[in-house]
């Protein structure tokens, strides 16, 4: 089995809600996300690739016209977690890349969510 994986870089702020008004996340703050982007195959193509990786340009281009520089709370219509997140990816672009098999989400160095 091959794997690719791609990665996405994003600025955006966001507030959790649902957490004790104590907990720092329950306040605005933002975050450098990465998003991961794997794929796999058993087999290649012509070239021997998977995936040309300039063929991810959606995944480029939805981050940059709906979540870069924003409020994730406002644009987006569930709690914006790592986990959340990640599963949004995944439902976003399974159907546009069927080899598309786990997303992670990082919010900070140390912290990461993925979804399969």
């Amino acid at each position: 089995m091959y794997t690719i994986n791609k990665e996405f870089h994003f600025s955006a702020s966001h507030i959790l809600t649902g957490l004790e008004t104590e907990h720092p996340c329950s306040r605005l703050h933002g975050h450098n996300y990465v998003v991961n982007i794997f794929l796999r195959s058993e087999k290649l193509n012509e070239v021997g690739f998977i995936i040309d990786y300039g063929e991810l340009k959606p995944v480029l281009q939805y981050i940059k016209d709906v979540l870069d520089h924003r409020h994730l709370n406002d644009v987006l219509p569930f709690n914006p977690t790592a986990e959340n997140l990640a599963r949004h990816f995944f439902d976003t672009f399974k159907p546009e890349f069927p080899s598309l098999f786990k997303v992670e989400v990082s919010e900070t160095p140390k912290t990461n969510a993925s979804y399969e």
